[in-house]
This record gives structure tokens, C-alpha cells and sequence, in this order.
């Protein structure tokens, strides 16, 4: 890919939160001016309008980069692959007869993105989330060769979650430029503590600790400082 800078927002599993990390996010990189581009490549679970397939992640990317995509080609540049069924994307592109080409996808985000200052691209599910029979997400992430932001759901199990996909991005030669906390379980018990776990097994405290039920004015404040934290050693992408 070229030389954009940006982040590959990934999550411990789905329903972490990603959507609403990676929106704060562009929000707080507009703040500052940043011209941002978003991707989210490939979506399952649309609903059907005039305008065709569209999918709530990546309109609500799209509101936060201020990006109209009422025509379907501004739309398809935020989402090439959309599915209208809410199951696993390489199922939905499989039952469609759509093949998906990862070079040839982050060669086309990159395009998307080269007028632009900072790309946010998000995944969908967790990291090892198949796009076909061989190939995940995790391949797109390194064909784009952006650092990673992980999103954290903070509930039972989150600390396994996240300690394995850490493992694995690390495996992909992927530098991790931070970890999100994420508060969606308003009843898990002993969360400092598990937060704490994970900064010490990390190597790092979470980037922001976003309690549950926060507004996305409050989370995209969280954001502001946040974005400082994962630029630090940004010219590093790669951990090998």
C-alpha cells in the first residue's frame, strides 16, 4: 500500500465496540484538522435501500469523516464488499459468488485514501475473522501495513480474547499501537482489576478506558488525547 498513515481497527470479538472506537477517533483526528479517509472493506449484515446494500458500521464511519455517500460509488469506496446477511463475512461472500482479492482490496483502500491525511480502516469480528477459505482479515491488515488498534470488550473472557489476538498480530509482523478498553458489561465484576491484568501483560496501559453507557461526545473527548498515544513510534509499522 502507499504510504498513507492510519490504523487498522480490529476488536477481541464482535459487538466490542470497534464501530464507536474508530468513529471517536475520526472525530478527534477532524478536530485537529486531520483529513481523514475510512474504510470499512468488507461488511456483513445490510439492509436494502434505494440506493442498494448498506451496512449501519460503515454509515456511521462515513458520518464521522463528514463523507456523503448518497451516490453508490462514494458509498462503495467506504464499503466495497457489503452483504445483505448478518453472518460470517466469507459465508455471505461465498452464498453472493463474490471472491475477494485482499491485494488487489488494499490496493483499492489505499487509492481511496491517497488525497487524504490518516485512513481508519475496521475490521469486522475479531482478528482472525475468515474472508475466504484461506485468507482473513488479518492478511488485509498486512497487505494495507497499518499499525493496529485493538478494542478490548471489557467482560468476562476478555483477557484470553485479547491476549491472543495481541499474539497474533504480533505473529503478523503488526506493530499493535495500542489497546482500547472498552466498558459494554456494566455488571463485570472486578474490571480494574482485569484492566490491570491486561496493561501488565501488554506492555502498556489501555489508550482510553471508555465506561460503559459513555455518549459519543464523552467517548470521542476520550479520543482527543488518546490519538497522541497511538501515534507514538508511528514510523515503526512493523514489529520484525
Amino acid at each position: 500500500m502507499s504510504e498513507v498513515k492510519g490504523w487498522f481497527v480490529t476488536g477481541t470479538d464482535t459487538g466490542v465496540g470497534k464501530t464507536t472506537i474508530a468513529c471517536a477517533l475520526v472525530r478527534a483526528l477532524r478536530a485537529r484538522a486531520v483529513r481523514v479517509a475510512v474504510a470499512k472493506p468488507v461488511a456483513s449484515g445490510a439492509k436494502r435501500t434505494a440506493q442498494g446494500l448498506r451496512n449501519d458500521d460503515a454509515l456511521e464511519l462515513a458520518a464521522a469523516a463528514n463523507v456523503d455517500v448518497t451516490a453508490t460509488q462514494d458509498y462503495q469506496r467506504i464499503n466495497p464488499f457489503c452483504f445483505e446477511p448478518p453472518i460470517a463475512p466469507h459465508i455471505a461472500a461465498a452464498d453472493a459468488g463474490v471472491a475477494i482479492d485482499v491485494a488487489a482490496l488494499a490496493a483499492r483502500i489505499g487509492t481511496n485514501a491517497s488525497e487524504n491525511d490518516w485512513l481508519v480502516v475496521e475490521g469486522a469480528g475479531g482478528w482472525r475473522v475468515p474472508l475466504d477459505a484461506t485468507r482473513d482479515f488479518s492478511d488485509l491488515a498486512v497487505a494495507l501495513d497499518l499499525p493496529v488498534v485493538l478494542v478490548v470488550g471489557l467482560r468476562l473472557g476478555c483477557i484470553n480474547h485479547a491476549l491472543l489476538s495481541a499474539e497474533s498480530i504480533a505473529a503478523c509482523g503488526l506493530k499493535l499501537a495500542g489497546w482500547i478498553a472498552n466498558g459494554i458489561d456494566p455488571g463485570m465484576a472486578r474490571q480494574a482489576e482485569n484492566v490491570a491484568t491486561l496493561t501488565a501483560r501488554l506492555g502498556m496501559p489501555p489508550a482510553m478506558l471508555v465506561p460503559h453507557g459513555a455518549t459519543v461526545a464523552e467517548t470521542a473527548a476520550l479520543a482527543e488525547p488518546a490519538i497522541d498515544r497511538l501515534m507514538v513510534g508511528f514510523s515503526t509499522r512493523r514489529t520484525g
